[in-house]
């Protein structure tokens, strides 16, 4: 019985191996997407423009400090989730084929062990740079939305 259990989980696991190395590829062209957002917005506030919160609060200056602070969290969601889930995804997609790479040495092929191999550590590292791409640019932008945050508070401050 216990091998039909450990035979049944192996099988499942290999089901999302495919899956995950999709995923990981998405979001590896996600960070250089993301990558090239951050650059543009980088020119843009060189220029004095490429400001959203500030261009936000011109637009309607009754929003709140907490409606502001939301609208920074959501500019951030998606490139934050992916710094995040980036590498645990990596991770998964080392373990997977890291099952049938032993079974192969155990039985001597060591070619298979070889390709198993180049699929776990290919994943790992294409992750791992999506990861640092996407986590860099967060760190960056939330402290670019604090600097207009506080801005927009003078801003408030002058005005009452």
């Amino acid at each position: 019985m216990p091998n039909l259990v450990e035979l049944t989980m192996y099988q499942i696991s290999q089901l999302f191996l495919l899956p995950t190395l999709a995923l990981i590829a998405g979001l590896f062209l996600y960070a250089f997407w993301v990558l090239g957002e951050f650059a543009l917005l980088a020119i843009y506030r060189r220029q004095g423009k490429g400001r959203p919160l500030v261009s936000q609060f011109r637009q309607n200056f009754r929003l709140t400090a907490d409606e502001l602070d939301l609208l920074a969290h959501k500019a951030l969601e998606n490139p934050r989730i992916a710094s995040r889930v980036t590498p645990m995804l990596g991770l998964v997609a080392t373990m997977i084929p890291m099952g049938p790479a032993l079974k192969s040495l155990s039985d001597g092929n060591l070619a298979k062990v070889s390709d198993n191999l180049t699929i776990a550590f290919s994943a790992v590292i294409l992750a791992l740079i999506a990861a640092s791409i996407t986590y860099w640019v967060v760190n960056v932008r939330r402290r670019w939305l604090a600097e207009e945050m506080l801005e927009i508070e003078t801003q408030r401050g002058q005005t009452a």
